[in-house]
């Protein structure tokens, strides 16, 4: 991500969660800016698409893909795995026990990186814990990982094993979105049901 795309998401970020967090939260682990100025230059936050790949054909339980975008965005096609938490509902305390934990990580994705930058800088600020950004959004991940393919003769190992998880992936991604509607909800709703009671009711 270009640094001043991301210094410019920062501050949006910050301005938002000056607005918003007096009167929603009041956590005792807030982060002061300047440590998350520090923390949101560092790259380790960020991951490629290629990463969240690897997590979703390995049903990896140490990750958790949330989705950003509306609930109608979601419902019409999403990573495999991940769950909706709107960008606009992020302060909602319905969601404070999928993002309030040390256990997993958190990977936010949207169309872009906007929102996604946004959501780690509140949630980072908040004093939650293991907030990544899918570098790219579904943007990327369309690109990279739904349109791949390879031309040339020769293939090197790592360039086989790459090609394979792509592959992998966006046919775990086609077979899962191409469910029908009736299908998608009920998936949805049990996920749902799974997801609360792993979190003890919450959600």
């Amino acid at each position: 991500m270009n640094p001043r795309v991301k210094i410019s998401i920062l501050l949006i970020g910050l301005g938002l969660i000056s607005a918003f967090i007096p009167y929603k939260h009041n956590k005792k682990n807030q982060l002061k800016p300047s440590v998350l100025l520090e923390q949101s230059l560092d790259e380790q936050y960020i991951i490629s698409v290629d990463k969240v790949a690897r997590f979703v054909i390995d049903e990896d339980s140490t990750v958790q893909i949330i989705d950003l975008r509306s609930p109608e965005e979601y419902r019409n096609f999403n990573i495999p795995g991940s769950i909706n938490i709107p960008y606009k509902d992020l302060l909602n305390k319905d969601y404070e026990g999928y993002l309030d934990q040390k256990k997993m990580k958190n990977i936010f994705y949207s169309n872009g990186d906007i929102l996604s930058a946004q959501a780690w800088t509140l949630c980072t600020s908040m004093g939650y814990q293991n907030n990544f950004i899918m570098q790219g959004g579904l943007n990327e991940w369309y690109k990279t990982i739904m349109n791949s393919s390879f031309s040339g003769e020769r293939i090197t190992a790592r360039e086989n094993a790459l090609f394979e998880t792509r592959f992998k992936a966006r046919k775990v991604f086609t077979e899962m979105n191409s469910l029908p509607d009736s299908l998608k909800i009920k998936f949805f709703e049990t996920k749902r049901k799974n997801e609360k009671k792993l979190d003890g009711g919450c959600g």
